[in-house]
């Protein structure tokens, strides 16, 4: 039962109650963006700031409209993507329904990986390199020569996610992002080490509430919209 839970007292005894957020508490809505173009080593991902932009498949286009199915009901006060046009894509179908412009936040994109960016890390996992496996088994992303370090990501993410938080107190926003900043997000709030929460699905929903320093993981991973 939360602190936040009104127990009250009925002829049958108290019953269990639901969560209930405090009202200066901010729900963080995370989606992550639909799955993207196919990589092909010969024709890398164009780069921007550093990073591969693929555009979204087809695929990941019917995702993004199943999401704004999804959320369009619900109560959303703002939108945010990150710097990389699958964010956008993905966020436009709820965009254009609730009749809101989303906001970059540039500290929320993708890890950077280094000298595998524009699709490599596809290829080296298809290939089961010896890096790509190491970097599992030891759940650290700087295996991959020139990538970011767990820290690193994790400094920007919390960066990322804090100008969000600090700019809807009490209020409810949905930010489309990545599968590593998902985990590095959730891995954070829960105090968890490594990958543990990497597994992210195109296009599933996860959720966090945040209130001051305390942050509470509601949900992980929800793709019931997307059949």
């Amino acid at each position: 039962m939360s602190a936040t839970s009104d127990p009250t007292a009925t002829t049958e005894g108290f019953r269990q109650t639901r969560y209930v957020a405090p009202p200066t508490a901010t729900t963080v809505v995370l989606v992550r963006h639909g799955e993207s173009a196919a990589a092909r080593p010969e024709e890398p991902f164009p780069l921007r700031d550093g990073h591969g932009d693929p555009p979204l498949h087809a695929e990941g286009e019917r995702q993004a409209v199943r999401v704004g199915e999804r959320l369009r009901h619900e109560r959303v006060d703002a939108i945010y993507v990150t710097t990389l046009q699958r964010t956008h894509q993905t966020a436009a179908p709820l965009a254009a329904a609730l009749g809101i412009t989303p906001v970059e936040i540039a500290d929320l994109r993708e890890v950077h990986l280094g000298e595998w960016e524009g699709g490599l890390l596809r290829a080296k996992a298809a290939a089961g390199d010896p890096l790509y496996l190491r970097m599992h088994a030891e759940q650290r992303w700087d295996i991959v020569p020139g990538a970011e370090t767990a820290a690193q990501l994790r400094e920007r993410t919390q960066r990322g996610l804090r100008t969000v938080v600090d700019a809807h107190p009490g209020g409810r926003v949905v930010v489309v992002v990545h599968g590593g900043v998902i985990g590095s997000l959730l891995a954070t709030a829960t105090g968890a080490t490594g990958f543990a929460f990497n597994g992210a699905d195109n296009a599933s929903i996860s959720e966090l509430v945040i209130d001051g320093e305390q942050q509470i993981l509601r949900r992980f991973n929800d793709t019931s919209h997307l059949g």
